[in-house]
């Protein structure tokens, strides 16, 4: 099978985004990750990677044959899945084991050993984690209020919270690992991504909320390292 998606238990809904895979049937080659304001957890080649929060996109190297499955936090969830700030590991792909240890050799030695059951040993991991971390409802609340075409200030939403605007910013970075003006711009980009860029460029800038045409290429550059034509005709 090739890649796929899933949503994960009900549990984990509005933490975890989704549980991914690539089946062993990968035929090897290169994949662009840009910046989506998440973290992931990574299996593959018998250990686990951290990965994100990305401010620029990288190339992934996928090796012909070898399976890979990951879970990924949602915006503002990364300690779900990191158990530090997010801006720690913003902009690395390190050894999970480097963040917990013994339990994440063991976890990726135990896939290794059945990778039919990675995603459900990836949901168990998560789940533990609730256990011992609950969200920050204040970044949950800004995370949902910024991801539209005109969003807040983020004093008027630091109010609208009930919470200092220094601390809802501290709050944010610590979170999502970026600040708020970062942030606002990577879910601006996935907004017009998830497009597919099936109408003009100038008319997609106006509903996705950039200043205009030339604002949306500007931003395409920056964080898919490409212009918009060519980013969506190679999606």
């Amino acid at each position: 099978m090739g890649y796929w998606e899933r949503v994960p238990g009900a549990e984990l809904r509005g933490i975890v985004s989704c549980v991914w895979g690539h089946g062993d049937d990968l035929a090897g080659g290169s994949q662009l990750v840009v910046p989506d304001a998440c973290v992931d957890l990574i299996w593959r080649a018998g250990r686990v990677e951290a990965v994100g929060p990305d401010t620029r996109a990288w190339v992934s190297e996928l090796d012909a044959g070898q399976p890979i499955f990951g879970i990924r936090a949602a915006p503002g969830m990364a300690r779900s899945l990191l158990g530090v700030p997010a801006g720690e590991v913003r902009d690395l792909r390190l050894d999970a084991a480097e963040l917990w240890g013994a339990e994440m050799r063991d976890l990726g030695e135990a896939i290794g050993e059945r990778p039919e059951l990675a995603p459900v040993m990836l949901e168990d991991f998560a789940r533990r984690r609730l256990t011992e971390w609950a969200p920050d409802p204040a970044v949950a609340a800004a995370v949902s209020a910024l991801d539209v075409a005109q969003p807040p200030s983020i004093s008027a939403l630091a109010h609208r919270i009930g919470v200092s605007e220094r601390q809802l910013r501290r709050r944010i970075g610590d979170a999502v690992g970026y600040g708020p003006q970062t942030l606002v711009g990577v879910l601006r980009f996935q907004r017009t991504a998830r497009s597919g860029g099936r109408e003009p460029l100038a008319d997609l800038a106006h509903r996705c909320g950039y200043a205009d045409q030339a604002h949306l290429t500007r931003e395409f550059r920056k964080l898919a390292g490409t212009t918009p034509k060519r980013y969506f005709a190679s999606s």
